[in-house]
């Protein structure tokens, strides 16, 4: 594979997943955008590839990140992948949204000012963990921080010993370039955080392209909404980065192993409780409640662990339960449209 290639994220991993036939038949592309009924992406030599979707495939099971297989029209086969990021769709829909693909990285970014919210953090600290990469927590604003931008560091190592965080101006290129340690060739990052906090600014200075942007409203923290759709693009330091939206929603879905290892001190207590099915509210010899009396756990963060545990809980049957009504629907439907063709006798 050419340099280029293996610069983008190409590895054994994927290569491995293709046969001798798929090598000599198929190419290999990496998607950097993802429409309803096509999807765009870049080949082994950066050619931009045009692809249509067909039979099985739909854009709602691709991300952008990921890596197909091409016959030169259309896609074929998207490649197991090394790691995703995904919501419950925002509203009252039951279907999974892919966010992205491949990342090594999470940059999780927020601000030094009212934006900064532990639940929230966590949601996106549990997301990163599940999908096994690396959480990075980004504050900006350093520079207008009426406090000081260590205590920020502070909270936000306290949420997770797996987190690294740091302070800065995303308006200086300098302090941007802190981040150039995640963004080497091969390495793929993505955004994700509120609108309005700076992300835009990050990302048009780790591309040099010109991403949309919005300035955040000081007096309450909130932004307007920018970014509408998701894209690849390549940074100054050789790596690539996912852009997402400005998510109002996080919605949790098949994160529980995220969720138990950012709560492991919850977990590791529950497994000391005297009675396996302890619901921790009035039951003798539970180790969670002699955790709280001790002062060595708060009701605060047992009850931020509660609601994610329930929420990912409630929105994994959801959306398995609309998957398998799927395809049911699209049994009876192939069923259906095979009978009225032999009435036709099209088919025998």
């Amino acid at each position: 594979m050419t340099p280029f290639f293996e610069a983008l994220g190409w590895s054994e991993q994927f290569l491995a997943q293709m046969s001798d036939s798929d090598i000599e038949t198929l190419t290999p592309v990496r998607l950097t955008e993802v429409r309803r009924n096509r999807v765009i992406g870049l080949d082994a030599q950066n050619e931009r590839v045009d692809l249509a979707l067909s039979g099985d495939n739909v854009a709602t099971d691709m991300a952008v990140g990921d890596f197909v297989l091409s016959d030169g029209q259309r896609l074929v086969r998207v490649l197991s992948r090394k790691s995703v990021i995904s919501r419950k769709a925002a509203g009252h829909t039951s279907q999974a949204q892919l966010i992205a693909a491949n990342i090594d990285t999470l940059f999780i970014v927020t601000s030094c000012n009212a934006d900064f919210n532990e639940a929230r953090l966590e949601r996106y600290v549990a997301l990163a963990i599940e999908a096994e990469t690396n959480p990075v927590i980004v504050m900006t604003k350093a520079d207008m921080s009426l406090g000081d931008p260590q205590s920020y560091i502070d909270r936000a190592h306290a949420i997770s010993d797996r987190v690294t965080a740091l302070a800065l101006n995303s308006k200086d290129p300098n302090d941007v370039a802190k981040l150039n340690e995640w963004c080497g060739p091969g390495q793929t990052v993505a955004l994700v955080g509120s609108s309005g906090v700076g992300k835009s600014t990050i990302g048009r200075t780790l591309t040099g392209e010109d991403l949309l942007t919005a300035d955040i409203r000081e007096d309450d923290a909130k932004g307007r909404h920018t970014t509408t759709a998701r894209s690849m693009h390549l940074m100054h330091a050789g790596g690539w980065m996912i852009d997402t939206p400005g998510m109002r929603e996080l919605a949790l879905h098949d994160a529980a192993a995220g969720i138990a290892t950012l709560f492991e001190d919850i977990t590791d207590l529950i497994t000391e409780c005297k009675f396996s099915d302890c619901q921790h509210k009035t039951e003798p010899g539970c180790a969670i409640l002699a955790a709280i009396d001790a002062g060595t756990l708060s009701h605060d963060r047992l009850n931020r662990w509660q609601k994610l545990r329930d929420e990912d809980a409630t929105n994994t049957g959801t959306i398995a339960t609309a998957k398998e009504r799927g395809r049911k629907f699209s049994k009876v439907k192939r069923t259906a449209f095979k009978a009225k063709r032999v009435r036709r006798g099209e088919i025998e």
